[in-house]
């Protein structure tokens, strides 16, 4: 029997030890379904807090309740090391770690490159390495696999590699990990039917493409797609204001036809782990093969440059009201990139706080799901939503609409509003 079909048995039988490199908003949700589906789940991560932390039962990913994570410690299915030698007791491991942009906005693989050569250290045959992170088409065969194979092993033969992109929609109550289709692409055939064999005891739907770089171009097809669309809109967002003409009365008017139209909506920014950085994987890669992606480009020109046209909102807001931005107080109602997470990262409110206490503005914020954060050395605190407070700022402008907010009140004790997610009148209107 080859090492494929043993995996493969393995795997229908729930005899496999799932190794998870990266345990943040990816990896921890993965490690439950796996465990769930009845498989041994070691979780490897760099951060001794965060380990610590995962040993102890507490859960620092907001998707993953704290009961979650005792259950698979009570069952004996999970347990979390920094201890990276002890990979070479899993059958298969799941790299999930992050993949930034550099400040040239170049791919950072470093991530990967490091759980690269921490696999290689402990790589024996009949393990299936599966990478999560999303990256530039190539990266698996072109990073991943020269590494691999310097151990002598043979990939298809000895060991299994494979790229199956994360879809984590943090937040979101109506589709997870499981439920979410997964798409698969294995550098040879048996490394795709071995991969797929390992992840259908957790997840409800496969998707198999022919190769990785098939299953990558996925991931930035889908990220893209939202980017250039949201580019649009915020651009016809643009367009209306300037011929006064209501932009969300003209989206939910267009929305209403049944065919050939999806209904984006237009906003302060791109924010999140994906689309604000995803498509500048896919434009780096063409640019090294003498492509420009024009439509990629662009959109990540408007949606960057959304957060100056709604900081000229709240001047254009205060100078109707007889005040300028410098020295004027503004409250930011919401500061993670989405409404109901307490995620930041590349939220457009960083963007338009740097932006109006550059001109001289003194802001606050609220966030109900952001008790406190520090950026560029400042470190700021969520203020209550009161009629006091929001009677006290001079514009109140909102960035994150969260459903837990009463925003009858904001619109009823706010001397001005500048409402970048027409929260006021979606309000009104449900």
């Amino acid at each position: 029997m080859s090492l494929a079909d043993e995996l493969v048995k393995k795997a229908e039988s729930r005899d496999v030890l799932f190794g998870i490199i990266g345990l943040g908003y990816v990896g921890l949700p993965l490690a439950v379904e796996l465990a769930n589906a009845g498989f041994r789940v070691l979780g490897f991560d760099v951060s001794e807090r965060v380990v610590e932390g995962l040993n102890a039962g507490h859960s620092h990913v907001k998707d993953i309740s704290d009961e979650q994570l005792g259950t698979m410690l009570k069952t004996g299915r999970f347990t979390a090391t920094v201890d990276g030698t002890r990979l070479r007791e899993a059958d298969a491991i799941s790299i999930c770690v992050p993949t930034p942009l550099s400040k040239f906005k170049d791919p950072d693989v470093s991530y990967i490159v490091a759980a690269t050569e921490t696999v290689k250290r402990v790589l024996r045959p009949g393990q299936a390495i599966i990478l999560e992170s999303t990256t530039y088409p190539g990266t698996t065969r072109e990073i991943m696999l020269p590494t691999l194979e310097s151990t002598g092993l043979k990939v298809g033969e000895h060991f299994f590699l494979a790229f199956s992109p994360e879809r984590v929609d943090p937040g979101n109550t109506s589709f997870q990990t499981k439920n979410t289709p997964k798409v698969v692409g294995g550098i040879t055939a048996d490394c795709r039917r071995v991969v797929m064999a390992l992840y259908q005891p957790a997840i409800d739907t496969l998707v198999p493409v022919s190769t990785t770089e098939a299953a990558e171009l996925v991931k930035l097809l889908e990220n893209t797609f939202r980017s250039v669309n949201i580019g649009l809109v915020n651009e016809m967002a643009i367009v209306c204001d300037k011929l006064g003409v209501d932009v969300w009365e003209v989206i939910e008017a267009a929305a209403t036809k049944p065919f050939g139209f999806m209904k984006f909506t237009p906003g302060p920014g791109l924010g999140g782990h994906c689309i604000p950085i995803d498509p500048h994987y896919l434009a780096w890669k063409m640019r090294s093969l003498n492509y420009k992606t024009r439509f990629i480009d662009l959109a990540g020109e408007l949606n960057t440059e959304m957060p100056v046209f709604w900081v000229r909102k709240v001047g254009d807001a205060l100078n109707s009201v007889g005040k300028a931005v410098r020295g004027s107080s503004v409250l930011i109602i919401g500061v993670a990139y989405k409404k109901d997470i307490e995620d930041l990262r590349e939220s457009p409110a960083l963007d338009i706080i740097r932006l109006l206490e550059q001109q001289g503005a003194k802001v606050t914020y609220h966030d109900p799901f952001v008790p406190a954060f520090k950026e560029d050395g400042h470190a700021y605190a969520s203020v209550p939503l009161t009629a006091q407070t929001v009677r006290a700022a001079d514009c109140v402008m909102i960035v994150t609409d969260h459903s837990s907010i009463d925003y009858e009140m904001v619109g009823a004790a706010a001397p001005c509003v500048v409402d970048t997610r027409n929260a006021l009148r979606r309000r009104k209107l449900a």
